[in-house]
């Protein structure tokens, strides 16, 4: 293959298998609702796999950094792998169900393998398209974003099978992912290794005025986002009891309300070449976070009004995570950018363990209130925004 047509699909490639590789991570929620009824699951037990999988994306960024993975060998060869061994430590979770502690370890591991692919897929696009970065990555964020919702999509054609064939699917689509990136390789816009990989790099950057800024906000999306896609199945019961649908649309509602994030971080993309991924990071988190506020006071209303405002807040949610990156890709040392992402995405992912673990426990006294404990990572996260410097973006690049 010629470095022309490389250039030319690198893209396409590195955005699908994101896509198939990150179906992994909400792989147990699609099928929640079957396997809490065969099983006895409760909500809590949903948090605590899905914690797993937190902890395991926490543990893998920062053995990246620390051992200097990410920046000492080949974005694709890390990727590559993690995908492979991803897709067959998910599958292992259907033959470890009835054993809850080895099933939440398998979804540690899940975690632990994704850790190689997200903050992998993100340096990926940096290498191959670096001057439209905050495009390709909100691209990349939208394939994230579809990979959380896909479990629910898949469930939603497989109601007719067990719970085991959506999460086998996941399995295999990680595996065409793992593939085509290896096959692909890593873009030459970035340097093959560090000149010395280790923590301490990536935590420099935050010594950044600009980084620490950026990763601030990050940091507060963090504590939201992914407590939300949890909520998400919870929160469609009541609109669709309601109205009288059936069970069954619940992970239709589900894959609609977490996979049209994807609109928002594609639009976010289109709009930062207009007013900077800057505006459209803080316009976001200024949305999400009133969503977080009000939520819980619209519940009286119909319905359809109620999914209306959850596919507002699918859209709000995730929208400036694609912009972040791009800005915190602009502002790290140019021969850490991996090592810096992997840290900034070990703590971001860190602040969503007491997040999810605070709505998943307290959902049952709380109901929609949950939402209220979800507010202080907007608040704080546009608090850091606010030290941001716009003339000295690029001074540390």
């Amino acid at each position: 293959m010629t470095s022309d047509v490389r250039l030319r699909i690198a893209l396409p490639v590195i955005i699908l298998a994101q896509l198939f590789g990150t179906s992994l991570w909400f792989s147990i929620n699609g099928v929640w609702l079957s396997l809490s009824s065969e099983q006895g699951f409760t909500e809590a037990d949903l948090g605590a796999f899905t914690l797993a999988v937190q902890l395991g994306f926490i543990i893998g960024t920062l053995s990246l950094a620390l051992t200097g993975l990410a920046d000492r060998y080949k974005a694709s060869m890390i990727f590559c792998i993690s995908s492979l061994f991803g897709a067959l430590v998910n599958a292992l979770f259907i033959l470890a169900v009835d054993h809850f502690m080895l099933a939440w370890l398998l979804r540690l591991l899940t975690g632990l393998c994704l850790a190689g692919i997200y903050p992998m897929g993100m340096k990926l696009v940096i290498s191959w398209v670096p001057k439209y970065a905050g495009s390709a990555l909100s691209w990349l964020l939208a394939m994230l974003t579809l990979g959380t919702a896909l479990p629910h999509l898949m469930r939603g054609f497989t109601l007719g099978l067990g719970w085991q064939a959506p999460l086998f699917t996941a399995s295999v689509l990680a595996v065409l992912g793992g593939i085509t990136v290896g096959a692909l390789g890593c873009g030459p816009h970035l340097p093959a290794t560090a000149r010395r990989a280790a923590l301490s790099q990536g935590l420099s950057a935050l010594k950044i005025p600009n980084f620490r800024s950026v990763a601030g906000g990050y940091f507060g999306h963090c504590w939201e986002l992914y407590a939300f896609w949890m909520l998400v199945p919870l929160l469609v019961v009541r609109p669709v009891t309601e109205s009288n649908w059936s069970l069954s649309s619940i992970p239709w509602l589900s894959f609609a309300l977490i996979g049209i994030g994807a609109l928002g971080c594609l639009a976010g993309g289109w709009l930062s070449r207009a007013i900077g991924g800057f505006a459209v990071a803080r316009f976001a988190l200024i949305s999400s976070g009133l969503l977080c506020l009000i939520y819980p006071l619209l519940t009286v209303l119909p319905p359809f009004v109620l999914l209306v405002v959850l596919m507002l807040w699918g859209i709000t949610v995730i929208a400036d995570s694609p912009q972040f990156s791009a800005l915190a890709a602009q502002v790290a040392p140019a021969d850490n950018v991996g090592s810096s992402l992997a840290v900034m995405n070990a703590v971001g992912f860190a602040l969503t363990v007491p997040a999810i673990w605070l709505v998943s426990y307290s959902w049952p006294v709380l109901n929609e209130w949950v939402s209220w404990l979800l507010l202080p990572g907007p608040l704080l996260g546009l608090l850091a925004m606010s030290k941001f410097d716009k003339e000295k973006r690029h001074d540390n690049t």
